[in-house]
């Protein structure tokens, strides 16, 4: 069943456009959508940023412009700081806001105007074929560091790295 869901993320990503190089960042918990986000996103080419949840807005707003986020995936319970930070954004093309609602969070906030998480799974084929990697040194994760001044200091992750720690 996870691995349908994956490939169907995958697969509905691909279908919005997103592939190769595109960062496609994840505001969320420990959820199975953050699970999925890890195999789902890789799957069509695109790279993963994991956005630390306790961060400001201006933080997350950097990081979706300096990242070139095309898509965001946000819980529930960050969508307040979420919708702050996509406001502040500089970046002028388009950042498709995807919620994946979360059962153990009983709050009540929620980003207008963003797709449902499970719509999106919907817009995908469980059978889709993805493909490994063309080069092992292509992007899978785009993570960033606090640094010591200034603004966050974006790092790239490959595959070869990702596979060789999993072993």
């Amino acid at each position: 069943e996870t691995y349908e869901r994956c490939r169907r993320l995958g697969s509905a990503l691909q279908r919005r456009g997103i592939g190769k190089n595109d960062t496609v960042a994840v505001m969320l918990p420990n959820v199975p959508a953050m699970v999925e986000a890890h195999f789902g996103i890789p799957m069509c080419g695109a790279v993963l940023n994991t956005l630390n949840t306790r961060l400001d807005a201006e933080a997350i707003a950097f990081m979706l412009d300096h990242g070139e986020a095309k898509v965001v995936l946000v819980d529930p319970e960050f969508a307040a700081v979420m919708q702050r930070a996509v406001a502040l954004r500089t970046r002028t093309e388009p950042l498709l806001v995807v919620q994946a609602l979360d059962r153990a969070f009983a709050g009540v906030d929620s980003y207008p105007g963003a797709i449902d998480y499970e719509a999106l799974l919907g817009e995908g084929d469980a059978a889709f074929a993805w493909r490994h990697p063309g080069d092992e040194w292509d992007a899978i994760a785009l993570n960033y560091t606090s640094g010591t001044t200034g603004n966050p200091k974006g790092v790239v992750y490959h595959h070869r790295g990702a596979a060789l720690n999993a072993v």
